[in-house]
């Protein structure tokens, strides 16, 4: 299988869409749970989605983020950004409307989502590597 290889050693492409895939999986876990939360049908689901996997698409684009895509600094911070700015400001060109609460909960929301994952998968990855024995 071909490697990228990124930082202290290598990253193959599966890991690099595996982590894009979690991002758009948590950006629509997102959309989904804020649907339901306001008794909306998930029929509509793509309407309140799009936005923010758009700005989601952008922070991968901006950042190059298929370089370092677990990284929490820089790479998680910066598509974190670009997800809540970029759906926010989607949302309002298509009138859809954003309330200062929403901006407020989908910013800590989509924050625990696109970084816990990323600090999850370090302390996971941190563990491994200590378990494993030197090299002789």
């Amino acid at each position: 299988m071909a490697t990228l290889r990124i930082g202290a050693g290598p990253l193959s492409r599966s890991s690099i869409s595996t982590a894009g895939a979690f991002d758009a999986a948590l950006v629509l876990a997102f959309a989904a749970i804020g649907r339901l939360s306001h008794g909306e049908s998930l029929a509509g689901l793509g309407v309140t989605y799009w936005p923010f996997l758009g700005g989601l698409i952008i922070g991968w684009l901006l950042l190059r983020a298929w370089r370092h895509p677990r990284r929490i600094v820089w790479t998680g911070v910066g598509i974190w950004i670009a997800t809540v700015a970029g759906g926010l400001l989607l949302r309002l060109a298509s009138g859809q409307g954003v309330q200062l609460s929403f901006a407020i909960v989908t910013t800590i929301v989509l924050g625990l989502f696109l970084l816990g994952w990323r600090a999850i998968a370090a302390l996971l990855l941190r563990r491994g590597r200590e378990r494993m024995p030197a090299a002789a």
